[in-house]
């Protein structure tokens, strides 16, 4: 069976984190991004009002300091060692994220066969971001149906990886889901539970991996 693995970014990837805050950082805007993180997490903005309000705090930001905030996340470890053993054992693997897309696609260079981010201007911003880009929970399915379709699998063949409410909707689809450093609300969605700092361990759960890519 080819399986397709579907990671989440934010708080899955990277360890009690989110790229919006760790962008924000660069730019000495932490207090502002918690703000708003907030908002989000309490829902009183939409993930289109999310994504105007980061662009409008982030009118300074320069190509360095997207790469700074992605070279210094607090990135899970094993992330490559797991992507290299799907490669090899001639499945899929992909990133779907709200985030913005201009950082989630920096995870192509780690070996992700594709990485589908909200999709924002090019840095540095001259125009705003058109708000249909913007991913939804919802959405993360339907790019997830895309990929089947580009992959020549279906949802049965699919393995989720996520943290959040915004992963709710893809562990309801797939047949095996890892709630990694989960909120609770997400964890009676998932077939299995992992806490902890190494994406090797939180795959390995999913009986799929060689003993090859084991923490060590």
């Amino acid at each position: 069976m080819t399986r397709l693995h579907l990671f989440d970014l934010d708080g899955t990837l990277m360890y009690g984190s989110a790229s919006p805050v760790e962008i924000s950082r660069q730019l000495g805007l932490s207090n502002e991004i918690t703000l708003l993180e907030r908002a989000f997490v309490a829902r009183e903005l939409q993930p289109h009002q999310f994504a105007l309000a980061v662009q409008e705090l982030w009118a300074e930001l320069t190509p360095a300091h997207v790469r700074a905030a992605f070279d210094g996340a607090p990135w899970l470890a094993g992330i490559r060692e797991v992507w290299q053993e799907i490669r090899e054992r001639g499945d899929y693997c992909a990133v779907i994220s709200l985030s913005p897309s201009f950082f989630v696609e920096l995870l192509l260079e780690w070996g992700a066969h594709a990485a589908h981010g909200s999709v924002f201007p090019e840095v540095p911003f001259t125009r705003l971001v058109d708000v249909a880009g913007i991913l939804t929970p919802a959405a993360k399915v339907t790019v997830a149906d895309r990929l089947c379709a580009q992959f020549g699998v279906t949802r049965a063949d699919c393995v989720a990886y996520g943290d959040s409410s915004t992963d709710v909707e893809l562990f309801k689809v797939v047949p095996l889901s890892v709630a990694v450093n989960a909120r609770p609300y997400l964890l009676e969605q998932a077939t299995h539970v992992y806490e902890g700092r190494d994406l090797r361990e939180a795959y390995q759960l999913t009986g799929v991996a060689r003993t090859g890519v084991e923490a060590s």
